[in-house]
């Protein structure tokens, strides 16, 4: 089964439960595919998996650049409903790298490249979010690999 029918089977199973926030978590997410099926001319034969973890890890960071923006703005009841949508989106995301993996998946990106200094890091995050690519969050990545060439 497809990460996108999986998506719509359990839509259909929230709005039969009766569960209100993932319902409307999953048609936001669902929205979110057709209109990356659209923009990638997919409409009729829909986006593969990969594509799907995309669209769902977007809607992560979406999601956690809202967290951060109601959390300064001291609306707390906001944040914690993102912070909601965010656990029901993480499931359909592959397991994630714990932070020793990703640290030892960067030293040897760096020692790969040869890279020693901070002006190198775009060559090395490239590198590395093709290696890491939905398996970790950009953002991690970035201070670990920032952390490795001072």
């Amino acid at each position: 089964m497809s990460l996108k029918q999986k998506i719509i089977d359990d839509l259909k199973a929230a709005m039969k439960a009766g569960d209100a926030a993932k319902r409307d978590t999953l048609r936001m997410l669902d929205s979110m595919a057709k209109n990356a099926e659209i923009e990638k001319k997919k409409r009729e034969e829909g986006l593969a998996d990969e594509e799907m973890i995309e669209v769902i890890a977007r809607a992560i960071k979406q999601r956690r650049d809202s967290i951060s923006q109601y959390e300064a703005g001291g609306r707390a009841d906001l944040a914690e409903k993102e912070k909601e949508e965010i656990k029901i989106l993480s499931v359909y995301l592959p397991e994630q790298m714990s932070e020793e993996a990703v640290r030892a998946e960067v030293k040897k990106i760096v020692s790969d490249l040869g890279l020693s200094t901070r002006a190198e890091i775009g060559r090395a995050m490239g590198e590395a979010m093709t290696r890491l690519k939905g398996k970790a969050e950009g953002g991690l990545v970035k201070k670990m690999m920032e952390e490795e060439l001072k």
